[in-house]
């Protein structure tokens, strides 16, 4: 493609996690692996696991995460590897030296790294101070550094006073979704249930579902809320399912990718709350980071209605910022206008639609690849 750098011959490239493998999954983890295989047709992709972190075979760790996903992991290699378990500091060291390119998708820790360059991936928005001596030389460590978002870089560069030159927004495989499925009456959030950090706040919308039904029997009539996710916490789960009473709502626990693709194509709105009573500017990582359900949602041709905190701007951009609420009221006013108004419903549908293709597979693809070689060619 005309003005685009490519690189001369293959690489050896690692990405490495402390969050993989673990008991929860999440969009931080497909944002690792889209990145991975938009770089696998073209080099040696290779997904480091720590030593000793997890009692089951490699291969099965890769077969996890592509039932969860829906992909095809073929292409990568899983391998064992010293960093984030108890091994010295040298052996460590020399065991990054055999990569040309390596990726950490940091939990907030730094480390040192000897492969040809090393890249900082950060997707949480961290407060704590990187200002000490050796926070500092470890942060000189890593040549490049990119965010999964503007809201996540700029509070990186603020509280850790370094430049992040690239946002790599998670991406969306559109060939996954059928938008034009005959839309149901069904309200949809997605997310684990969880209360710590960016708690997903279905408690929350619970009670806005509720007070909307209440208000408007008629209206809301045949109108349901279906709430999909992983149970991390089981006591908040519960405090959640027992709040559900007699109203129509709908909790589905670890459901496979089949079940929810069916219900983003089914669903006519979708909700978020992450963040909910939450001041970013004091605790931004307890706001959506991103907001990866938000996205696949309007892939589907789902009108998103979301909080107006973190990452959740970016993903809805500027057409759709009406639909950015921040007190459960607005998120009442704004559904309720959508419910009683089809032709704004679908017109929301469009813009949703069009919106999602900018965070397309392809479009991730070659800015992943447009960054690998103006890091190499600096």
């Amino acid at each position: 493609m005309a003005g685009e750098k490519r690189l001369e011959k293959p690489m050896k490239i690692a990405f490495y996690s402390p969050y993989i493998p673990d008991v929860t999954i999440g969009g931080g983890e497909k944002h690792l692996l889209d990145m991975a295989l938009a770089l696998a047709d073209e080099h040696q992709v290779y997904v480091l696991i720590s030593e000793g972190k997890y009692d089951r075979e490699l291969e099965f760790i890769k077969e996890k995460y592509e039932r969860f996903f829906g992909l095809d992991l073929s292409q990568l290699k899983f391998i064992s590897t010293p960093l984030g378990s108890v091994a010295g500091f040298f052996h460590k060291l020399l065991f990054t030296r055999q990569f040309d390119y390596l990726f950490y998708w940091t939990d907030g820790s730094l480390f040192f790294s000897l492969a040809k360059t090393n890249n900082l991936h950060l997707q949480i928005p961290f407060t704590i101070s990187r200002n000490g001596f050796f926070d500092r030389l470890k942060l000189a460590n890593w040549r490049q550094k990119n965010a999964n978002s503007h809201f996540t870089k700029k509070v990186i560069e603020q509280r850790w006073r370094t430049k992040v030159p690239y946002v790599i927004n998670p991406m969306v495989d559109l060939a996954e979704f059928s938008p034009n499925t005959k839309k149901e009456k069904i309200i949809l959030n997605v997310g684990r249930f969880f209360r710590q950090l960016h708690s997903k706040r279905q408690d929350v919308m619970v009670e806005a579902f509720k007070q909307l039904v209440d208000k408007n029997p008629q209206l809301m009539k045949g109108w349901q809320l279906v709430l999909v996710g992983n149970v991390e916490d089981k006591s908040y789960f519960n405090q959640v399912k027992q709040a559900t009473g007699e109203y129509q709502i709908k909790i589905i626990e670890n459901a496979k990718r089949a079940d929810l693709l069916e219900y983003y194509n089914r669903a006519s709105i979708y909700w978020h709350a992450t963040g909910f009573a939450i001041d970013e500017q004091f605790e931004p990582e307890k706001v959506e980071h991103f907001g990866i359900t938000t996205l696949e949602a309007m892939a589907a041709g789902v009108v998103p209605v979301v909080i107006n905190k973190g990452g959740q701007p970016e993903v809805l951009g500027a057409k759709l910022s009406t639909h950015l609420w921040e007190t459960i009221d607005e998120l009442k006013a704004i559904t309720i206008s959508l419910i009683k108004n089809k032709d704004k419903l679908e017109k929301g549908r469009k813009l949703a639609l069009k919106q999602a293709t900018t965070f397309s597979k392809e479009r991730f693809t070659k800015r992943v690849k447009q960054m690998i070689a103006e890091t190499q060619a600096k």
